[in-house]
C-alpha cells in the first residue's frame, strides 16, 4: 500500500516521515473499519514505531479500554502534528480527556501541548454529552497559552477556541468574549489567534448555523 510520492507530499506538509511508509489516512481508515476496536492490537502497532502503524493504532484504539498509562506512553512518542490529530479522538472519547487537557496544556513539549488543544476542539465538536460548564473551564487555559508562538501550538489553541464557540449560542458569546480578552494582550501570537477566531465566530455563516440549531430544537 506504500506510495513514495505520498511520502514526499507529506514531508512538504511538515509531517515527520522518518519512519513513514507513505500510506494515505483514507486507506488506513478502511483497514481500521475492517478491524474495529482492538486495544491490544493498537498497543502492539504503536510499539513498532512505524508512522502508519501508529495512525492505525489511534483509529482502532478503544476509548473505553485504553488506560491512562497507555495514553501517557503514546504522548511521549508524539513527534508530528498528524500523529497528534489522528490519535486524539481516541483520547477525547476516553474518560481521561479533560484530565489530559488540564495536564498537557502546561507541558513544554510542542506536540503534547498541541494535543491538549486538539482534545478541546474534539470535545466541543463531536462529544454531545460534554457539559457546557466543562468547556467553559477551557477558556482561561486558552487565554493563558495564547502567547505560545510555536506554530503547531498556536494553531491548535485557535482551533479549540473556534470549535467551542461554534458549539451553541451561549458558548459562542463566551468564546467571542474570550477572544476579545486575548486581543488585548501585547503579543503578536495572541493577537493573531484572537483576530482569526473572531472572524469566524462573528461571521454570518456561524450565526445562521447557530440560529438554525436553536430553531430545530423540539
Amino acid at each position: 500500500m506504500a506510495d513514495p510520492k505520498l511520502l514526499e507530499n507529506e514531508k512538504r506538509l511538515g509531517i515527520d516521515v522518518e519512519n513513514g511508509l507513505g500510506i494515505s489516512i483514507w486507506d488506513l481508515r478502511k483497514v481500521a473499519k475492517e478491524i474495529g476496536h482492538d486495544q491490544a492490537l493498537a498497543e502492539q502497532l504503536w510499539k513498532t514505531g512505524v508512522r502508519e502503524a501508529r495512525l492505525l493504532a489511534g483509529y482502532i484504539a478503544d476509548p473505553a479500554k485504553i488506560s491512562e498509562a497507555t495514553i501517557e506512553r503514546w504522548a511521549m512518542d508524539f513527534n508530528s502534528w498528524d500523529i497528534v490529530d489522528q490519535v486524539a479522538d481516541a483520547i477525547w472519547l476516553s474518560p481521561y480527556a479533560i484530565k489530559k487537557v488540564n495536564e498537557w496544556s502546561k507541558r513544554r513539549e510542542e506536540f503534547v501541548k498541541r494535543a491538549a488543544f486538539v482534545i478541546m476542539a474534539g470535545l466541543a465538536a463531536t462529544v454531545k454529552d460534554v457539559r457546557d460548564a466543562d468547556l467553559e473551564k477551557f477558556f482561561p487555559i486558552i487565554v493563558r497559552e495564547s502567547t505560545d508562538g510555536r506554530n503547531y501550538v498556536k494553531k491548535a489553541v485557535n482551533w479549540a477556541l473556534r470549535n467551542i464557540g461554534k458549539r451553541n449560542s451561549v458558548l459562542n458569546r463566551k468564546a467571542i468574549a474570550c477572544a476579545k480578552q486575548i486581543a488585548k494582550l501585547d503579543d503578536k501570537t495572541a493577537q493573531w489567534i484572537a483576530k482569526d477566531a473572531l472572524k469566524e465566530l462573528t461571521s454570518d455563516k456561524v450565526k445562521e448555523r447557530l440560529r438554525s440549531a436553536v430553531a430545530r430544537r423540539p
